[in-house]
């Protein structure tokens, strides 16, 4: 792992989430595992891969479709039939516990494997493989390859709806993301000021892009190894709402929550550090807007960004 080959990682987000959405724009890679009816989605993933596919799940059931998403460490893991289809998500293409998982489902049901590796053990497994495209992250930090799973996930979701809007989602985040990188020197050190402190960071977000809070608590735990934790914003007033009575509290908050003036309320009351993203939510002690944060799938793809360049500017400073 290293903190400068990340930072160049992260740079070229923009012009690998433009080659995702030309690549989606033709023919779905999701077109055969779909071709065949299907009783239930059964998504596998471990860590980021995980993030991705509890969102992914929670969009298509809202939409009636019964989907699962499942650590793959679980015990028990889900029962399937023959008309189930089980996508097994790894970066690598060889997290153990995703490659123990998929072989227990290998011959009971069609398997999809998504990896940004080639001739991975998960790849040789599944029936049919769907790469990431995300390029190889020379870092060593999975980063790209969240971004790109998310696209992928969208695309899987239109493919299932018969909606077209993946593409252009992609399209948008990759315009959010370069504004961001673009301006960095202006906020960055700015927010790393304000959200690094001494007890940690939390970073906050709805239900339908709780994978932006994950996978950015993520990027400051794996890289500079810095205490960092992840919530939904509504249920954070009932699980974390607590250390702001006793902490030096500084949280991300990554807006669009119609939970938020509660979780305002006991941060403003108790003098807490709120930076928002993507929003003007009252009483904020810094707002961050950037292009397109008002498109919320966009964001699921732009906005984990702004933790990752925090992330490495600290690991950076470490030396």
């Amino acid at each position: 792992m290293d903190p400068q080959l990340f930072h160049t990682d992260l740079e070229a987000t923009p012009s690998v989430l433009r080659a995702l959405a030309t690549s989606l724009r033709g023919e779905s890679p999701w077109s055969e595992a779909i071709s065949t009816p299907i009783r239930r989605i059964v998504l596998l993933g471990m860590g980021s891969s995980h993030f991705a596919n509890s969102i992914l799940a929670l969009r298509l059931q809202a939409v009636g479709i019964p989907a699962y998403a499942a650590l793959a460490s679980a015990d028990p893991l889900p029962a399937v039939t023959s008309d189930d289809l089980v996508i097994s998500v790894s970066a690598s293409g060889g997290s153990a516990e995703t490659v123990a998982a998929t072989k227990t489902y290998t011959g009971k049901c069609r398997i999809v494997a998504v990896t940004n590796s080639t001739d991975t053990v998960i790849e040789h497994l599944g029936d049919l493989h769907v790469p990431m495209q995300a390029q190889r992250e020379e870092g060593g930090v999975a980063c790209r390859s969240f971004a790109n799973t998310m696209g992928l996930h969208l695309n899987l979701l239109d493919a299932l709806t018969g909606s077209t809007s993946a593409s252009a989602a992609i399209e948008a985040a990759a315009d959010a993301a370069d504004d961001l990188l673009g301006r960095a020197s202006e906020w960055v050190p700015t927010l790393s000021e304000l959200l690094l402190g001494p007890d940690g960071t939390a970073i906050v977000a709805p239900a339908r892009r709780l994978s932006s809070a994950q996978q950015s608590a993520l990027m400051l735990r794996e890289g500079p190894r810095l205490p960092a934790i992840a919530a939904e914003t509504g249920d954070w007033s009932h699980i974390d709402v607590y250390l702001t009575k006793t902490t030096d509290y500084r949280m991300l908050l990554l807006s669009g929550s119609p939970w938020e003036a509660q979780l305002m309320e006991w941060c403003t009351s108790r003098g807490s550090t709120v930076v928002c993203a993507g929003g003007d939510t009252s009483g904020a002690t810094y707002v961050l807007r950037y292009a397109n944060d008002a498109n919320d799938d966009a964001r699921l793809m732009a906005e984990p960004l702004i933790a990752e360049l925090i992330a490495a500017r600290a690991w950076g400073a470490q030396g």
